[in-house]
C-alpha cells in the first residue's frame, strides 16, 4: 500500500476475532487500539484480517459501515510479516500455524513493505486490533 496519492500516512487496522464477533465488539476493539496509538478514526485508510475471516458477517459489515476497504491476508503473507510483529500468540500458533498475533501480522502485511506497528495489539474481549503505518 504505502502512501496514498497525496502522500499521506497510511494506517491500517488489523483485526483478529473469534467466530460470531459482533459489530459492538469490533468497534470497541478498534476504539481501544486507536486510543492506545494516539490516533482517531479519521486516520484509518483500511482494515485487514486473515483470509479465513472472509465469512464473518460482522467484520464485513463493520468495514462497510466505516467505508473502509477490508484486505483479507493469506497465511503466507501473515507469516512473511511475523518477524515484524510484537506479540507472540501461542493460540494462533496452535490453531493457525502463525506464531504471532494475526491482527498485527495482517495490519503489517496490508500496510505494505517497510510498514511498522504503532503499538502492540489491543485485546478487547474476543477481538484483537493492531495498527500499522507506512510512511509515503
Amino acid at each position: 500500500m504505502g502512501g496514498d496519492e497525496r502522500g499521506h500516512l497510511v494506517i491500517v487496522a488489523g483485526i483478529g476475532c473469534r467466530q460470531g464477533t459482533t459489530m459492538a465488539q469490533l468497534s470497541a476493539a478498534l476504539a481501544a487500539a486507536l486510543a492506545a496509538g494516539g490516533h482517531d478514526r479519521a486516520c484509518l485508510t483500511a482494515l485487514a484480517a486473515p483470509t479465513r475471516k472472509d465469512h464473518e458477517p460482522a467484520l464485513l459489515e463493520f468495514a462497510k459501515t466505516l467505508d473502509l476497504p477490508l484486505h483479507l491476508i493469506a497465511d503466507d503473507a501473515l507469516l512473511a510479516r511475523s518477524s515484524d510483529a510484537l506479540t507472540p500468540s501461542p493460540a494462533a500458533a496452535a490453531h493457525l500455524g502463525i506464531p504471532v498475533s494475526p491482527a498485527e501480522a495482517a495490519a503489517l502485511a496490508a500496510a505494505g513493505p517497510g510498514s511498522r506497528l504503532i503499538a502492540p495489539r489491543v485485546v478487547n474481549g474476543h477481538v484483537t486490533c493492531a495498527l500499522a503505518e507506512a510512511l509515503p
